[in-house]
């Protein structure tokens, strides 16, 4: 995996033409604006991986019936899931500082799906809390509908997102959004949610596959299976979606045919979950998963590179890497810190995540 990403800015560099005499100052031959945009995909990537996991469990809480394993499937996710949701706030953060044009295009075309998403996600973190302050079972109830329901609703509204962002949107002479809100539910964007949404909670099930045992983790094995199926089948339809309909998407690979190797190896990645799972090697799979989830990002940031925000209205007022980004020395300021705060971020998810590991055991502290 680590040789995998390793080879990420070699493929921008080699494939997608960037350009170091640019204006822009360079490390190991990447210019700073092309650097910053493999920051902001890393951080993406890890939210990606990190948060996916908890709001896919979060997605499958209501096919639980008993209190008992309700509690145990919250408790799974209870140690870890605000520290992947700073993996969000840093992504909105290095967006803003590296790319401000973008952050202003984005948050100011998606204002009002961006608010029913940051709803979904404060009620998300209020039902986690709240849900066990009180014994009544209508209250809890209340909140185990609420969780479930707003874990679903960000999933897929990550990946209504991301459908927009590839599919493009319309700008005028001054990159700002020209277009209509409601334009955003395209079925484009729907497939692509519904996609993510499988993602996670395949990824999610994989993982309460390795916090559960007994009957709970009977059922959550059952779960498992079906999200596979339900991922796989998505998966292909939105991948001859793209194919017939969005061709954009595949130029970079029809130019660049040595690039096939990265949604390649995302085949390969998704075909080795069923069989590691029918094998009960869940960390392998959950690894996997993690890297089906980074190899997607990665395959979509290879067709959008050096755009990050493409005029679908055909205008050529795209927002590029180059446009869109931060002066030369605030991207080298920043990229200071990055250097500094990346490896302790990544230092610190590690030992949470080794604290807390193992099979869930409630008590008198737990959810």
């Amino acid at each position: 995996m680590k040789i995998l990403f390793a080879l990420v800015p070699f493929l921008f560099l080699t494939a997608c033409g960037n350009d170091p005499g640019s204006g822009y100052s360079t490390i190991a031959g990447i210019d700073y604006p092309t650097l910053w945009f493999l920051v902001v995909g890393a951080v993406f990537t890890g939210y990606g991986i990190l948060d996916g996991f908890d709001l896919g469990a979060g997605a499958w809480h209501l096919f639980f019936r008993k209190e008992e394993s309700r509690r145990i499937a919250l408790n799974a996710v209870g140690p870890v899931w605000d520290g992947n949701e700073v993996w969000l706030v840093i992504g909105g953060g290095t967006l803003f500082a590296g790319f401000p044009v973008v952050y202003a295009t984005l948050f100011s075309a998606m204002y009002i799906p961006l608010m029913l998403f940051l709803f979904a996600l404060i009620f998300r973190a209020l039902s986690i809390e709240f849900r066990s302050k009180e014994p009544m079972l209508w209250w809890r109830s209340m909140w185990d509908v609420a969780y479930s329901v707003s874990s679903a609703l960000l999933a897929f509204s990550l990946g209504v997102v991301l459908g927009n962002v590839l599919l493009g949107m319309p700008l005028n002479e001054n990159m700002e959004f020209s277009g209509n809100w409601l334009s955003f539910l395209n079925p484009f964007a729907i497939l692509v949610g519904l996609t993510a949404l499988a993602l996670f909670m395949m990824h999610g099930a994989i993982y309460l596959t390795m916090k559960t045992e007994g009957r709970l983790f009977a059922r959550v094995n059952t779960l498992l299976q079906r999200s596979i199926i339900a991922f796989v089948l998505l998966f292909v339809l939105l991948t001859g979606y793209v194919l017939l309909y969005i061709p954009h998407l595949s130029d970079g690979l029809r130019a660049n045919p040595f690039l096939l190797i990265v949604p390649v190896l995302s085949i390969l990645s998704i075909a080795n979950i069923p069989r590691l799972v029918s094998k009960q090697r869940y960390l392998l799979a959950f690894i996997f998963s993690a890297l089906t989830v980074g190899l997607l990002l990665i395959t979509a940031a290879m067709e959008l590179y050096p755009v990050i925000l493409l005029d679908s209205s055909g205008s050529g007022n795209n927002i590029t890497v180059y446009n869109g980004v931060a002066s030369n020395k605030s991207l080298g300021i920043m990229l200071t810190f990055v250097a500094i705060g990346g490896p302790l971020a990544i230092g610190y998810t590690a030992f949470v995540y080794k604290t807390f590991w193992g099979k869930v055991r409630l008590d008198e502290h737990s959810y």
